[in-house]
């Protein structure tokens, strides 16, 4: 309890800074007359007549095979089981490492975006976590037997309108997604198409044979991200790595409660309200029976089980209560690894 209570406080302390162009449209995006983007408009096309990917983009729906464990070996299976217990300290975005193929079928509102810059030579994705991907379109073929990296090497064609991405050569040390390991074996086939201004769908095809039972799919659809801004999420010494508070202080998701007081767990209910990147978000907290539940953007309804009097884990994220004084709780921080997001009491 201490170490969780420790990496909250000290996640809590941080604060964020406005970030710019949150409100500059798009250039270059069709609207209507009343300046709604028109994302159903013909997809642009480059100087070479191929499909142009270059625009910040967004996972919207993922259907994935690798949610199905009789798809991984044994071994996969056992320690996903494992990687559950111990998420805080196993994850490697919480241990500030590259998340690498993690990032292909990743929908969270963090780390969900990604930038594509196309040239003819070459395409880049750029994550805002700092990663990068570079896909090279000169004609080359994936070395058979290449150094293993976090992000992998990608080779790209057309076939058609189709931009088809073959990589290989990735480390041990990511996950396909969460708590999925893999092997260096792994390859992927990544085919993508954009059926309109606004739309594209990729179909993802990963072969590991030491990891996967057999070639398993994932289809993401994604939608242009038009009039945002990618915020970068950083994570930093101070909330992980080998001296972090995240992963050295947070061993496992121990669902232990410490014992608070009714009197101190009623000034938490209340409406909440804030901004996590640009995202609104609405956090609801209800007292019944002794506990505390939380209920974010209408949401699944969550036991907050508490870690101290002021602090509380829901899943695998942690919540801070500020309290003036005596009175109500004015805000509730959620901790991420990029530091704490506050949400600000909503009078009633």
């Amino acid at each position: 309890m201490t170490r969780i209570l420790a990496s909250l406080i000290l996640l809590a302390s941080s604060t964020q800074v406005s970030a710019q162009w949150l409100t500059l449209p798009t250039p270059g995006v069709p609207r209507a007359a009343d300046g709604t983007p028109n994302l159903s408009a013909p997809a642009p096309r480059a100087a070479d007549g191929r499909p142009d990917f270059t625009g910040l983009w967004r996972p919207t729906r993922v259907r994935s095979e690798l949610r199905d464990r009789d798809n991984l070996r044994p071994w996969v299976r056992t320690i996903i089981e494992e990687h559950e217990k111990t998420f805080f300290t196993q994850n490697p975005r919480f241990r500030c490492l590259p998340a690498g193929p993690d990032n292909l079928t990743s929908i969270s509102n963090s780390y969900g975006l990604r930038r594509f810059l196309q040239t003819p030579l070459m395409i880049a994705m750029h994550y805002n976590d700092g990663t990068y991907r570079e896909i090279f379109m000169d004609g080359r073929e994936l070395e058979p037997d290449p150094l293993r990296t976090w992000m992998g090497y990608s080779v790209g064609r057309w076939d058609g309108d189709t931009l088809e991405i073959q990589s290989n050569g990735y480390n041990e040390k990511t996950w396909l997604g969460s708590g999925i390991s893999h092997t260096d074996r792994l390859q992927i086939v990544e085919r993508y198409e954009r059926s309109d201004f606004g739309h594209m769908q990729v179909e993802v095809l990963y072969e590991d044979p030491g990891a996967l039972e057999v070639p398993v799919r994932a289809v993401i659809d994604m939608e242009l991200a038009v009039d945002e801004a990618m915020l970068e999420t950083v994570c930093t010494e101070a909330y992980g790595g080998e001296q972090g508070s995240w992963t050295s202080q947070v061993e496992e998701r121990d669902e232990t409660a410490a014992d608070v007081a009714p009197e101190i767990l009623a000034r938490y209910v209340g409406t909440f309200a804030g901004m996590y990147l640009q995202n609104s978000v609405t956090v609801e907290v209800t007292l019944e029976d002794g506990e505390l539940f939380l209920q974010k953007n209408n949401g699944a309804r969550q036991r907050m089980i508490p870690k101290s009097e002021s602090s509380f884990l829901v899943g695998i994220l942690g919540y801070v209560f500020t309290v003036d004084g005596d009175a109500m709780a004015s805000t509730i921080s959620e901790i991420h690894v990029s530091g704490a997001w506050p949400f600000s009491r909503v009078p009633q």
